[in-house]
């Protein structure tokens, strides 16, 4: 395929992508890693030094930086006094010994898109129909703070305010106390979305996100762009099983409450589950804390995180049932306690299409191969797209690997979807979604 360049509004440009890696290479030093990931969790201090250096970077550049009530940051540059704005973003935040492109590399790309639009209105007379914003959302891992996507749940009404803000980690730091030791958590709401805003004010017309695709799709195509359609359904859940401490020497195996053998026979029930429905349904236990975890002590408690996945919300709700009766036959077998301590879920559900077109034009006017395709993951454009026009783009990640320090994205990758990012914001902008 060859470049449209008279459809183009801002045509590549080989110096903006240069500045584009040179910035990732700066910003992935921001709590690096021995083996070439991340260590960036929510609100630590290495999630701060990235933040305070995205905002130096975005003011030199002429936008004005603020954080609302939840710690989300962003970037704001005025075209059209009064009107609203086109946002485009990701996460800093990282796994535990992350990956440096997952969410990062969204961020990036978005701010560099947005300067080049700012830079591009301000000498072409053209006439835009709304503002440029870029947003950093808070805790979109929930590595640190549960659940995941956290600052774009309260964006969007999905998670309350004050339970998201006195949300504790392993340490009993809340939400608010990290934030606030950061002087990262704003007093109002920069935006108005919906009814559940009382203090916010300026107008959202649309979203735009990049991100790797976390998944071997585009890399075992040979395809450079992901269209992205739809997005899988997830259920999270946060359990307690519940037995009773003893000895392991002295407690006969009849009368043990295990609570360790009975979350063992959860994750094992779990995994029977997908085994049972195959390719439509993926499920998995993320975590385990085992109390008291001592070497000669019957576990009393497990704290356990599990979650089903699914394409299909008719599936997930019958895998659901399922896990249901499997926690009532464990409970009888292991003589433990199950209780649901926290649930979170999405469903399935199909992105803007006129958004899917739209960048699907942008790419072929790019000249760049692309693909429709679904995610698994979820990201917070599948809080964002129930509210307002949404855009999601994957760029490949070779080998499907995410959330783990040799996580890897080509370079040709980086620059082609910041340029398609670029195009297609500024479409947004024009007044196309």
């Amino acid at each position: 395929m060859t470049t449209n360049t008279d459809r183009l509004r801002v045509p590549a440009d080989a110096s903006a992508d240069r500045d584009l890696l040179a910035d990732f290479v700066t910003m992935s030093a921001f709590g690096a890693t021995e083996a070439g990931g991340v260590e960036r969790q929510a609100a630590t201090a290495s999630d701060g030094e990235n933040r305070r250096w995205l905002a130096a970077w975005l003011i030199e550049r002429g936008f004005t930086v603020a954080y609302d009530r939840v710690g989300n940051m962003f970037g704001l540059y005025e075209l059209v006094p009064g009107a609203p704005y086109v946002l485009a973003g990701s996460h800093l935040d990282s796994q535990p010994r992350g990956g440096r492109y997952d969410g990062a590399y969204g961020v990036l790309a978005a701010a560099h898109a947005m300067n080049r639009l700012r830079d591009y209105y301000s000498r072409h007379d053209v006439d835009a129909r709304y503002n440029l914003a870029v947003v950093n959302w808070f805790n979109e891992e929930g590595s640190r703070f549960k659940p995941s996507m956290q600052g774009s749940g309260v964006f969007t009404g999905k998670i309350e305010l004050e339970v998201a803000l006195g949300t504790v980690d392993s340490d009993d730091v809340t939400v608010q106390q990290a934030l606030g030791d950061l002087n990262m958590l704003g007093e109002s709401d920069v935006f108005t979305v919906g009814d559940h805003h009382r203090q916010g004010g300026l107008g959202v017309a649309s979203y735009a996100e990049i991100h790797i695709e976390q998944g071997r799709e585009l890399d075992k195509a040979g395809v450079v762009m992901g269209l992205v359609d739809s997005t899988w359904g997830a259920n999270k859940y946060e359990i307690a099983v519940v037995g009773s401490q003893s000895h392991t020497g002295a407690t006969a195996i009849a009368d043990r409450q295990d609570a360790l053998y009975g979350a063992s026979l959860a994750v094992v029930a779990l995994r029977d589950l997908a085994d049972r429905y195959g390719d439509d349904l993926h499920t998995s236990c993320g975590q385990l804390t085992v109390f008291p975890n001592s070497p000669v002590v019957v576990a009393r408690e497990v704290h356990m995180h599990l979650d089903l996945r699914s394409p299909s919300d008719d599936l997930l709700d019958e895998a659901d049932s399922a896990l249901n009766r499997a926690f009532a036959e464990i409970e009888l077998k292991a003589d433990v306690e199950i209780q649901r301590r926290f649930a979170h879920r999405w469903k399935g559900h199909t992105y803007t299409p006129e958004g899917v077109e739209l960048a699907g034009r942008v790419i072929d006017d790019l000249g760049i191969s692309k693909q429709k395709v679904r995610t698994r993951a979820g990201h917070d454009s599948t809080n964002m797209k129930d509210i307002v026009p949404t855009v999601m783009l994957f760029i490949p990640s070779v080998d499907g690997v995410s959330h783990a320090e040799n996580e890897y994205t080509h370079d040709k990758d980086l620059v082609s979807g910041a340029d398609v990012l670029t195009e297609t914001l500024a479409r947004m902008v024009e007044g196309e979604l």
